[in-house]
């Protein structure tokens, strides 16, 4: 073959590894972020721009790799900077101003702490559980399950409910818009943790009467909670628990993350004692990551899955084919998807 036909014969398009290194390498800028908002770096900017030595010097950090540590963040967009050197002026971006300073009430970043603070050294045995199917959190030193050993700690349950709550307030806010809530009256929310689903669809619809359920630890929380939000006679705060007690009545029951946690068989239970809680024409609603029919799309969903993997037994996330046989199984006459915020989806089974 001559050299005119090797050319001929070469690819059209030179590969590169660039997205290998950028995928491969990403815990490097996750770290950097979570961090950042451990340190409360975007707190202490919410007031007014500082310079490097005196947002080093408001943090405690020390100054070796400090202005490292800051323009980092410039580059990955989380801070702005006006200026160069050491007169140079950082302060939030848009969306750190907005999502990551812990005083605003749109405020995120009580999932990324507790992603610092469990999962992130977790994911570090990924391996281990794909080759043993075991959960890589604490179950491995205590041999609790991953909410004994939330629920005995109060500062840990805390950092979790504003994990939870920081992570799904998007989704919940987008539920109460897009699901038509007008036609129910009752709305109970099964493990509702610190009752933010309630509040954000009470606000939006102040007809509906809401109960929010979970273990006993969770309710003082959740009653704080409802009250700080000026919803406490509208929404009430009960007990539950849905491994052994039936679930309350009411035309609309709605489950926020908690079908993923569970084995198969949990989740057809829970779907069941779903359906037998509700009228005719009841609605069951979850929201949850779903990942797409053809497992192609949705990363996220897929890596939440793998989450799973390293908090649960065997929990595991799902797609709206996987849903709809188990809620028709269970006697439910249909379901449907309403796509929420980012790769969050609710999935509606209807009696």
């Amino acid at each position: 073959m001559n050299t005119i036909e090797l050319l001929d014969t070469a690819p059209a398009t030179t590969l590169s590894p660039a997205r290998i290194m950028d995928v491969g390498m990403s815990f490097w800028a996750s770290k950097t972020l979570l961090t950042a908002v451990k340190l409360d770096v975007f707190t202490e900017l919410s007031t007014n721009s500082l310079t490097g030595a005196e947002l080093q010097s408001r943090l405690g950090l020390h100054p070796r790799s400090s202005h490292d540590f800051f323009d980092t963040l410039v580059s990955l967009g989380f801070l702005e900077r006006v200026g160069n050197g050491a007169q140079a002026l950082y302060g939030n971006a848009p969306e750190a101003a907005q999502f990551l300073n812990r005083h605003a009430p749109t405020y995120i970043g009580g999932l990324l702490e507790m992603a610092n603070d469990r999962m992130y050294p977790f994911w570090g045995s990924l391996e281990e559980g794909l080759r043993t199917g075991l959960p890589q959190n604490e179950m491995k030193k205590t041999g609790k399950s991953l909410f004994d050993a939330i629920y005995e700690q109060p500062a840990v349950l805390e950092q979790f409910l504003r994990g939870m709550s920081g992570g799904q307030m998007g989704n919940f806010m987008a539920l109460a818009h897009t699901f038509d809530f007008g036609r129910y009256d009752t709305l109970c929310d099964i493990g509702g943790a610190n009752a933010t689903l309630s509040i954000c669809v009470a606000r939006q619809h102040p007809h509906l009467h809401c109960l929010s359920v979970d273990l006993p630890a969770v309710v003082p929380v959740a009653a704080r909670t409802i009250a700080q939000a000026g919803l406490s006679e509208q929404i009430q705060v009960g007990t539950l628990d849905f491994m052994r007690q039936s679930f309350p009545q009411a035309q609309v029951i709605t489950m926020g993350n908690i079908l993923h946690d569970w084995s198969l068989d949990i989740k057809q239970m829970l779907i069941g004692k779903a359906y037998q809680a509700l009228p005719d024409n009841g609605a069951l609603v979850v929201i949850e990551n779903i990942i797409d029919d053809e497992r192609r799309q949705n990363s996220f969903g897929l890596l939440m899955s793998l989450n799973m993997l390293i908090e649960t037994d065997g929990g595991f996330d799902y797609t709206h084919a996987d849903f709809h046989q188990w809620a028709t199984q269970a006697g439910f006459r249909s379901t449907t998807k309403l796509p929420l915020a980012g790769p969050c989806s609710a999935v509606v089974a209807y009696k």
